[in-house]
């Protein structure tokens, strides 16, 4: 590598605008600082941008998106319809000269082709391994297909096992690769979240806004899986408690069961007791939690959540918001004594955890002040970019050198809600 030229990635996403993807927003802001050029192929967002917002140099290589699957065909047109132009454009950044090296981000599990071409070439070849395919179809509902069950598996093994490098968004999903028989050594856990830097103060104490109700905040996409139903029913089986006035729920986001969501407040009447904002950009984000009480992760119990790590649990950890959540694996292991726990994820036991945390500003400033710790200590992405960067050195066998402080990203849509 000539002393002038800077070592370069190219990092291909299927699922999402780049100016859309946070965890990707964070690599590449982090590549960038510490010195690497960084190219995104990614579906069509924003026409007008050429380059990743809140980055100086990290070029954007769209292309164009024609339809977005809803069904087991449509979703296979759609991802080869995007592994032809990931391709495409990948081919041209690697003959260009602008990629040394190629991180692929999931959803899908598909690129390990691409993966087989590109590592001939002599490049590396990295997984960044977003979301467990095979368990995330299972837990969208319905009857699933023992056929398209086993088929991404069978993705999930090739794509892991054709990576030069994984990185994991938590210890599960580290084991799970070493299940698929990737090399532990090869495996480096990166976990999602915001910078440090990103989060505006919170109050020293948690509790009520001194301007109105206490705030039960849930931030993240609806969709099937998220059981964001589970706290609009908790919000019905709270005013059985507590009645209806001094506390309100929020809920921040949008997907495809939001409608369905709404009708379900004005059938059950809690219209007056259930607020939903639509998605939030990032001031909108800080606003909101900086005056939560207690925040809710409705996820349920199944394999897909008990391996997870929900990036909304690590946005209320970074502003101390009190957590109630069922007692999966992962959460528990980021969230600690920040959380109360239930055993199922019923409306009642969501209801009766939030109504203990509502009457105990006591226990509520001692999970305020655990969670703000264990954001600090552990989960920033400041920790997280220190091991990303060094996989990153050592594949593309750049010196080892201080990894220059992370940056607050200006693209505050980019810190819109996220699961």
């Amino acid at each position: 590598m000539g002393s002038n030229r800077r070592p370069s990635v190219a990092i291909l996403v299927a699922n999402l605008p780049a100016e859309k993807d946070r965890r990707v927003i964070r690599e590449c802001l982090s590549l960038e600082a510490a010195g690497f050029d960084v190219t995104v192929i990614a579906p069509r967002g924003d026409r007008s941008l050429r380059i990743l917002p809140g980055s100086q140099r990290t070029r954007l290589r769209p292309y164009p998106v024609l339809l977005y699957g809803s069904g087991f065909v449509s979703f296979a047109a759609e991802f080869l319809w995007s592994f032809f132009w990931i391709t495409i454009r990948v081919l041209g950044e690697i003959v260009r000269g602008r990629a040394q090296a190629v991180q692929v981000c999931n959803p899908p599990d598909v690129y390990f082709p691409l993966a087989l071409l590109v590592r001939a070439l002599g490049k590396p070849w990295v997984f960044d391994h977003h979301d467990l395919s095979p368990e995330v179809y299972i837990s969208r509902g319905g009857e699933p297909n023992p056929l398209v069950s086993k088929l991404l598996v069978a993705f999930e093994w090739l794509t892991l096992r054709t990576a030069t490098a994984v990185f994991a968004t938590n210890e599960s999903f580290k084991d799970n690769a070493v299940r698929r028989g990737v090399d532990a050594a090869k495996v480096t856990v990166v976990r999602n979240g915001p910078a440090h830097a990103e989060i505006a103060a919170k109050a020293a104490a948690s509790g009520a806004p001194a301007d109105g109700p206490h705030r039960v905040v849930y931030l993240g996409v609806f969709g099937p899986q998220d059981n964001v139903e589970g706290a609009v029913l908790a919000a019905e089986e709270l005013i059985k408690l507590r009645g209806r006035t001094g506390w309100r729920m929020v809920l921040a986001g949008d997907g495809e069961t939001a409608a369905a969501l709404r009708e379900l407040a004005t059938e059950r009447g809690l219209t007056d007791v259930v607020e939903f904002t639509g998605w939030l950009n990032g001031p909108e984000v800080d606003a909101l939690l900086r005056d939560a009480t207690v925040a809710i992760q409705p996820d349920l119990p199944t394999r897909m959540n008990q391996l997870s790590t929900m990036a909304k649990t690590v946005e209320y950890l970074g502003r101390g918001v009190p957590v109630v959540a069922v007692d999966l694996i992962e959460t528990r292991a980021s969230v600690g004594e920040a959380g109360l726990y239930v055993k199922n994820g019923d409306p009642a036991e969501f209801a009766e955890a939030i109504n203990t945390l509502l009457d105990d500003p006591a226990l509520r400033q001692h999970m305020h002040q655990v969670g703000k710790e264990r954001f600090r200590d552990f989960l920033s992405w400041e920790h997280q970019a220190e091991k990303y960067i060094a996989v990153w050195r050592e594949l593309l066998k750049v010196p080892a050198a201080a990894i220059p402080a992370q940056r607050q990203p200006v693209d505050e849509a980019s810190r819109a809600d996220a699961p």
